[in-house]
């Protein structure tokens, strides 16, 4: 009897379309497709291959480079959810497998290279400022225990406020004399 009822799904099987139908080129809008990444925005942090479940991502900040295996990467959406300057997107199109292992890399441009280091030596230089000012506010506000109080300066430096003061009274001033 299980011959009988095999042999009748394999001649329906012969004699019918296929319930299967042909690959798409063209993905519908939505789904995932390669990860791209913008370098004029990227500062290599490498948050993005932590966040990798695959490890298909590989920052390398010496030589100024990010780097991604397609075939291993599994399109979660991990790394560009992660961004924080938002530089990675999800691609629309999908990586063609072929019969060798690809990586792709991409290096920065001498452009991104350099406005990074300004950005860093500025922020460096402002935390240096904001130490300083920090260090000569503690100086002033409380001195060492055991030690003398320190001396007021004799003629203290104006705040802004005070100098806009004394600039008005000296308009007024100029103005009783002309009168």
């Amino acid at each position: 009897m299980a011959m009988v009822s095999f042999k009748s799904t394999v001649i329906k099987n012969l004699f019918s379309k296929p319930k299967t139908r042909k690959v798409e080129k063209e993905f519908p809008a939505g789904t995932r497709g390669h990860v791209e990444n913008d370098m004029d925005l990227c500062i290599l942090c490498g948050l993005c291959s932590i966040k990798c479940p695959t490890h298909a991502i590989t920052v390398d900040k010496n030589e100024k480079t990010w780097s991604i295996r397609p075939m291993s990467c599994i399109q979660c959406r991990c790394c560009v959810d992660n961004c924080p300057k938002k530089s990675l997107s999800m691609g629309l199109r999908f990586q063609e497998p072929g019969p060798e292992k690809v990586t792709r890399t991409f290096k920065q441009s001498e452009k991104a290279i350099a406005a990074q280091e300004a950005l860093m030596k500025a922020a460096k230089e402002r935390a240096a400022a904001a130490a300083a000012a920090k260090a000569a506010a503690a100086g002033n506000a409380a001195p060492a225990a055991g030690a003398a109080p320190a001396a007021k300066p004799a003629n203290p430096a104006p705040t802004g406020a005070q100098q806009v003061a004394a600039a008005a009274a000296k308009a007024a001033e100029s103005e009783k004399k002309d009168e």
